[in-house]
């Protein structure tokens, strides 16, 4: 683990457990919600406070990535789930190549030989910087291709955050993917998007979509702390992915560059997808940036 802290600010990182973050906390209150004992004994990143999202997020539908004429099959990481999810990164070990008091950079090579191609068929180096000042924890991923091959790319990151009965949503966004039974986007839906446009109690919802046209910050709020969370990303992010699971404890808010399934649909012609196609010894990079407020 590595602590990283700056006044009241701390953020644990755990470097081997696919480059996540165990924990985020303000003065022992957690703002990411708490890695479990069970989840860091056992290792197990779907646990822990948040993780990237690289070299794409969501979901590739069946597994099978289309590209340039070509179909790649891809590693399945959720047992009985159809797709691809969420890209390597957070599967993965991450080498630390810098830290400090409060800030740190970690690394990722992907060769894409052998069995390595399943999780990812083109090769990359992806890295991440952390940076916690007074109210702000910065986080970085650049992601550069170091094949020969262009490929389709995406970035983003899957904090988790703790859900009172009276925690709040705030966001706005142009449109909803709705999605069919198997959470693959179907229509854009503007009205859905506008429910979050002000701030919406999370208490009676159940919602897993990708919301288009983002529009940062999105605020999460917890009346009872009198605290608020300011969500924001780079230009390239306009895609949020907001995951509320029925019962749950806890949620989601993911900023990404892409929607659901989108390298498979930009290879079928579609439009505003948010895929990124990366040359060689090109880099993606984009930042996101949690600030704490008090309300």
């Amino acid at each position: 683990m590595i602590e990283l802290s700056r006044g009241a600010l701390r953020l644990v990182l755990a470097p081997e457990v696919g480059g996540a973050v165990a924990a985020f906390e303000r003065d022992g209150l957690p703002l990411f919600r708490r890695t479990h004992a069970d989840a860091l004994a056992a290792a197990d990143v779907r646990g822990f406070a948040s993780y990237p999202l690289l070299p794409f997020s969501n979901r590739i539908a069946d597994a099978t990535l289309r590209w340039e004429g070509a179909s790649y099959s891809l590693a399945r990481y959720l047992s009985g789930h159809p797709h691809a999810i969420h890209g390597n990164g957070w599967q993965r070990p991450w080498s630390v190549v810098a830290r400090g008091p409060s800030s740190a950079m970690l690394e990722l090579e992907h060769d894409a030989d052998g069995d390595r191609a399943r999780e990812w068929p083109f090769s990359y180096r992806a890295r991440q910087e952390f940076l916690v000042t007074r109210n702000v924890a910065t986080m970085s991923i650049a992601l550069t291709n170091t094949g020969t091959q262009r490929f389709p790319c995406g970035l983003g990151w899957h904090p988790y955050f703790p859900r009172s009965p009276t925690t709040e949503l705030c966001f706005a966004a142009d449109a909803m993917w709705e999605t069919d039974a198997d959470m693959l986007p179907t229509r854009l839906a503007p009205r859905a998007a506008q429910e979050f446009s002000t701030a919406r109690c999370l208490a009676d919802i159940a919602l897993d979509n990708c919301f288009a046209g983002w529009r940062p910050p999105a605020l999460v709020c917890w009346p009872e702390h009198g605290i608020a969370l300011a969500i924001d990303a780079d230009q390239p992010c306009q895609h949020l992915v907001v995951y509320v699971p029925s019962g749950a404890n806890y949620f989601a808010v993911e900023p990404v560059s892409h929607m659901t399934n989108a390298f498979n649909r930009y290879a079928m012609g579609a439009s505003d997808t948010g895929t990124r196609v990366l040359a060689p010894d090109e880099t993606f990079s984009c930042t996101m940036r949690v600030s704490v407020q008090h309300t």
